[in-house]
């Protein structure tokens, strides 16, 4: 079913509306734009930082994350935001967060590292390499960060879970932790294989699904999940894996998760 409504929910994320009248996002959320030399484009970016930044001195772990019109806003969300700012000054969170503008009409090429035959795509390389050489650093020069792979989390949903797990074998020195929420692995069988020829995955995930998603939404967790155990071993505790009863491809399923997925990591 996700994959039969792919284009549809690709349009709608284009458009990134609803009907919300004012934004919602808090107060300590910001945008800037930044130059992408590796995407040919300029990209939004928006910052979530924690209640008590400016009142201290202390550095933070930061989470990079996909599709940042649904974050944040209802305003500029497709169908409902994460509240991940709500969220997140609920437990009163030592994070940064950094969110990442989709592409509009290049979201599919952005978020996906192998091309598809119906659906086109592959260019995640350029996108990670924008989030690696371009924004991290320009992210760590203009706030208190922690810049240590230990505390850097990359993490997205749908093409944004698929992006967020490629970036783990790619690159292990920048993002330590993922939350893979949703990922499309069906997009190409290929990222199977490029996690079967990495030696050690080392980077902390967690995994999320829920069983009403797709018919093969868990069985492909569960293959992907399985491959990556065995390149860790259990005592590590390095995976954890929570699949939701009745929950669906949508913006509830991630916000419902986000917390949980988050103290889990650690920051």
């Amino acid at each position: 079913m996700i994959k039969k409504l792919l284009p549809v929910l690709t349009l709608f994320f284009f458009l990134s509306h609803t009907t919300a009248q004012e934004s919602t996002a808090s107060k300590n959320v910001s945008n800037f734009t930044i130059e992408s030399p590796q995407l040919k484009t300029a990209k939004k970016i928006w910052v979530y930082l924690p209640k008590k930044y400016s009142d201290s001195q202390k550095k933070y772990s930061v989470i990079y994350m996909h599709d940042a019109q649904n974050l944040f806003d209802a305003k500029t969300s497709f169908v409902g935001e994460w509240n991940v700012d709500e969220k997140l000054d609920s437990i009163s969170a030592n994070v940064i967060v950094i969110g990442i503008e989709h592409g509009n009409e290049k979201r599919i090429d952005e978020l996906t590292p192998f091309k598809n035959e119906k659906y086109g795509g592959g260019d995640a390389d350029a996108y990670l390499d924008f989030i690696v050489n371009t924004l991290k650093p320009h992210i760590d020069k203009t706030y208190r960060t922690k810049t240590k792979a230990r505390n850097t989390i990359i993490m997205g949903s749908s093409l944004g879970g698929l992006v967020s797990f490629y970036a783990a074998p790619k690159y292990p020195k920048v993002f330590g932790k993922a939350a893979v929420f949703s990922p499309s692995f069906w997009f190409s069988n290929k990222i199977y294989d490029l996690a079967s020829q990495t030696d050690k995955i080392k980077t902390k995930i967690y995994f999320l699904g829920g069983d009403s998603e797709s018919d093969d939404m868990i069985p492909d967790l569960n293959k992907m999940i399985a491959i990556v155990n065995q390149k860790r071993c259990s005592c590590l505790n390095l995976t954890k894996t929570t699949v939701v009863k009745n929950g669906k491809h949508n913006e509830k399923l991630w916000r419902d998760g986000f917390s949980k997925a988050i103290l889990w990591l650690g920051y």
